[in-house]
């Protein structure tokens, strides 16, 4: 055997024993591998065995004993981060007790640290301002991965919030509207790789089979001269103002659900996506960046 598969075993063991409360063990006089001894019903007899000499009844109780901790353990973690990122301010409506229940159900399995942090967020908010996040939002969140949490953070920090329809949205370019004389072209499209930026096209995608971004990218009504837009970046404020007309913006929109795991995020914008949008608008469009009120 060799030392990675010994590890391996070691681990495997220990995840187990943590499990069901008992140690996994070899059984002893074992033949040699290419040596199976079978069972009076043909089965192979397995090489490992579940050190107790509990009943399955009692070991199965054991199990569910060592469930109902781990998740109650959870639970108050939760809850203590929540009362730490409270702030001392006035709430008049207390959440409602139904979406207490579900966020308890929903949240009691997860033992990640950076997964637990969204979980107190989510109920500090709802403390403050009931309605924030729907039961939708704690179900996608239930079945988030680490992976997927972290796509999502990526996704944030390249994302703007328009004020103008109170959403989220990722710039990916815009064209200028073809003219009568240019009707079967969208004229010349200048994009955004936003691939360069450290986020990519896999995390999106992967923001969209979460149903947390729309899957079709969105053309915005075409500009005119003067015509201005205002994105919200956390700590800064981007001002696009049009220097012709029938410029066209392309952006991915983030869902309902979306927005609302989005307020969990805290993050500023990404540096590189920063100097993109600056060298991809500056032809057509006046930028100004100020700092957020």
């Amino acid at each position: 055997m060799t030392v990675k598969t010994a590890q391996a075993r070691i681990k495997l063991a220990n995840i187990i024993e943590s499990l069901l409360g008992y140690s996994v063990t070899k059984v002893s006089n074992t033949p040699a591998a290419d040596e199976k001894t079978y069972n009076t019903q043909g089965k192979a007899k397995s090489l490992y065995r579940i050190n107790s000499e509990h009943s399955v009844l009692a070991r199965a109780q054991k199990r569910q004993d060592l469930l109902l901790i781990k998740q109650q353990q959870n639970i108050e973690t939760i809850l203590a981060l929540a009362m730490e990122f409270c702030p001392d301010v006035a709430c008049a409506k207390q959440p409602d007790a139904d979406w207490v229940e579900h966020f308890i159900a929903l949240c009691e399995d997860t033992s990640n640290q950076s997964m637990q942090t969204l979980w107190a967020k989510i109920f500090t908010g709802e403390t403050i301002s009931p309605g924030t996040f729907s039961i939708k939002s704690l179900q996608t969140l239930k079945h988030m991965t680490q992976r997927e949490a972290d796509s999502l953070r990526k996704c944030v920090s390249i994302s703007g919030y328009n004020e103008k329809d109170s959403s989220h949205l990722i710039f990916l370019g815009y064209y200028k509207k073809p003219s009568l004389f240019d009707l079967l072209g969208k004229g010349n499209k200048v994009s955004l790789s936003i691939g360069k930026s450290g986020v990519s096209f896999p995390d999106v995608l992967t923001l969209m089979d979460l149903n947390l971004l729309y899957r079709k990218e969105i053309e915005s009504a075409a500009l005119k001269a003067g015509q201005e837009i205002t994105l919200s970046f956390l700590t800064q404020k981007l001002t696009l103002k049009a220097k012709s007309n029938d410029l066209v913006l392309s952006y991915y929109k983030f869902t309902q659900t979306g927005d609302e795991l989005f307020r969990l995020m805290n993050y500023p914008i990404n540096k590189v996506y920063k100097q993109l949008i600056g060298a991809a608008f500056e032809g057509e469009f006046e930028l100004v960046w100020h700092a957020s009120k």
